[in-house]
Parts: C-alpha cells; sequence; structure tokens
C-alpha cells in the first residue's frame, strides 16, 4: 500500500479541498453513519481516516473516536483542524490497539485500493480489534463483478455487496445491514454493517 500512500501524498492539498469536510458528504451518508454510531458501545476507530472530518464527526457525536491513515499529510491537516481528537499515522493492516479493544471500526472507502486477494488482511484484523458484538461500517464503491477501475488518485476496485459480504463472513463477521445509493452520472456508492460473531 505504499504506492497508494504515495499517490495521496501528491495529492493530499487538492484531496483535502474536494472531499476533507462534512459538507461534501452525501446526506444519506451522514445519516448512515449517525444511525452506526448510535449503537457503539466503547470507542470507535476511524480507520483511514484522510483528513478527519469523519473521526471528528464521530468525536462530536459522543464517542472516544480516534483516526488513523497512512497519509502523513491527512493527519497533519486533522491534527491542525481537530486538536482535541487523536489521529496517528498507521496501517489498516495492524491497527494500533489490543484485541477486542474497541467497539466500533469505521472504515469509509478506505479498503477500495486493496486487491481483492488482500482485503482479507484488514477484515481479519479489523476482527480482532473488535470486542464481541462489535460493529465495522465499510463504505465502498459498488458493482456487478469485483474490477478494478481507473480512480483518480489510485487504481481501485468496486464490489458486488454479496462479494464483499462473504469476504466479511470470512474473515469472522455476521452481516447485519447493506445500503446501495445509484446516482444517474455517478459511481455506484454501497456500505455494510457488520458485527463481530462471538467466539462459540
Amino acid at each position: 500500500m505504499v504506492e497508494v500512500s504515495d499517490a495521496y501524498s501528491r495529492r493530499a492539498a487538492e484531496y483535502i479541498e474536494l472531499f476533507g469536510s462534512m459538507s461534501a458528504v452525501h446526506p444519506s451518508d451522514r445519516q448512515l453513519v449517525a444511525t452506526w454510531a448510535g449503537g457503539i458501545e466503547g470507542s470507535v476507530i476511524d480507520a483511514g481516516c484522510g483528513p478527519g472530518q469523519w473521526t471528528n464527526f464521530l468525536a462530536e457525536s459522543g464517542l472516544p473516536a480516534r483516526g488513523t491513515d497512512l497519509v502523513p499529510e491527512f493527519i497533519e491537516r486533522a491534527r491542525a483542524r481537530y486538536p482535541d481528537v487523536p489521529f496517528t499515522i498507521g496501517s489498516l493492516n495492524a491497527l494500533d490497539a489490543p484485541a477486542g479493544s474497541v467497539g466500533g471500526i469505521l472504515s469509509w472507502y478506505s479498503l477500495i485500493h486493496h486487491e481483492p486477494g488482500a482485503i482479507a488482511v484488514p477484515l481479519r484484523e479489523f476482527n480482532r480489534a473488535l470486542r464481541p458484538g462489535g460493529t465495522l461500517l465499510i463504505g465502498f464503491f459498488e458493482g456487478p463483478v469485483v474490477e478494478e477501475f481507473a480512480h483518480a488518485v489510485a487504481p481501485a476496485y468496486r464490489w458486488p455487496v454479496d462479494d464483499l459480504s462473504g469476504e466479511l463472513v470470512a474473515a469472522g463477521f455476521d452481516v447485519v445491514e447493506s445500503h446501495v445509493r445509484k446516482t444517474s452520472g455517478q459511481r455506484s456508492q454501497a456500505a455494510i454493517v457488520a458485527r463481530r460473531r462471538d467466539a462459540v
């Protein structure tokens, strides 16, 4: 993922200008995240937090929230803009969190650059960090088949909901609900809420 991180570093200022505030968020996405956050017990990690607007949104919702991202420029901006919220540079494949320690993980379009054969790694890591019954919310680009497309920053992947749900189940989650939003002239968007499966 170093190449992806470097690509975002080169375009960080542009990305922050276009997407680095809640004003750029679709109202239905804001409502979905708010509803999910309302059911979390404990702390939450914004995994792949970018410039930190969602992390701050979660913190303003009353949750102990922190953000992590591989792109130093994003973390620098997040710390400057939201000084009361903790942010760290880190990989989604190895979260700085003890096993079973967090109530929720938000991964909002932060897995889109993972190749299909590699996406199980962060999903298993999310499962490790979540407490039993903790929940994960993933935002991603939806499509009829798993396929690469030319994202503006780096190659990315779209997923059918059923295929990504299957990856979540294999990583130890139960899928709670899914959402798809199709808008004319835009890529189809989707989200999945999943719960860490209790050990049996």
